[in-house]
This record gives C-alpha cells, sequence and structure tokens, in this order.
C-alpha cells in the first residue's frame, strides 16, 4: 500500500482523494489519504489503528506549515507503534521495522511540532481540505495545518 498507491504531490495526480475507496479506486492520495486507506485495511484485519499527525514546515522559508498525517498502530509485541504511509522517493525512507519507527519526516525545525496524540478518526479540518479542493493545484494553496483546539 505504502508504494503501490502514489503520492498525489510527487507524482502531480489528480485527483484529490480523502475516502479508503477513492484511494483504492484512483490509487493515489496525499499523506492523509493513503493514512485513511491503511487505517481501514488494517482495522478490516481486526488490528487496531488510528491517526496521528506533525506539523512541519510548507516550504524551505518556514514561514508557511502544514501538517503531515500517518498512523499509528497497536501491535502486542510493542503497543502503539507509529507507521508512515506516505511512501518512498530517493530522499525519503519510511520502512516498517518495529520497533524502530521511521517516519518520513522530523519535526525538528522551528515551529514544528511532532503531535503525540492518537486519534480514532481522522481530522476534520483534513477531511474538509481533502473534500472541498479536489485538484491538486487547489490543494496545495490550502494545505491543513493546525490541530484542533482541546476541548
Amino acid at each position: 500500500m505504502r508504494d503501490e498507491i502514489r503520492h498525489s504531490y510527487d507524482d502531480s495526480l489528480n485527483p484529490v482523494t480523502c475516502a479508503a475507496s477513492e484511494v483504492l479506486k484512483h490509487k493515489t492520495g496525499f499523506c492523509y489519504a493513503k493514512s485513511h486507506l491503511l487505517a481501514a485495511l488494517l482495522r478490516a484485519n481486526r488490528i487496531p489503528a488510528g491517526f496521528c499527525y506533525q506539523r512541519l514546515w510548507a516550504d524551505e522559508t518556514g514561514e508557511t506549515f502544514c501538517l503531515h498525517g500517518f498512523n499509528a498502530i497497536y501491535l502486542d509485541e510493542f503497543g502503539w507503534y507509529r507507521v508512515d504511509a506516505r511512501g518512498n522517493r530517493a530522499n525519503l525512507h519510511t520502512d516498517f521495522s518495529p520497533p524502530q519507527e521511521q517516519l518520513a519526516y522530523r519535526a525538528d525545525q522551528p515551529g514544528e511540532v511532532d503531535f503525540s496524540e492518537i486519534f480514532a478518526e481522522p481530522l476534520a479540518i483534513v477531511v474538509d481540505a481533502l473534500q472541498t479542493h479536489r485538484t491538486l493545484d487547489a490543494i496545495l494553496q490550502n494545505l491543513p495545518d493546525r490541530l484542533p483546539a482541546a476541548k
């Protein structure tokens, strides 16, 4: 799934997908949509899965940010283990090799955050962005940026 479903940005692909069924149909998705598919596949196989996020620089200036979506899965041997279905490319590798975590990105620049929360459902701000902005150009101008305020 990580390597067979193409990343929309890496390959400049439309349409923007959101639901697991759309990702399967079009064989493409941003990190968020790929995490939706991975969670659905894991849950269908009775493996507990949740959604995780990082807030990262959206460009080299560090003036704009966006969320990066990935998953946490519960493994009896290790507990909650974070995995990144984003997909590999020449300078980016996201191997699944518990207990070693290998996410696509490290939140190590000023203003970046690696959130520790594991959400049962994808964030509404992510779903809304993917369902509202259905082309690559539109979503790139409207990437989700923040977690909702705690209640």
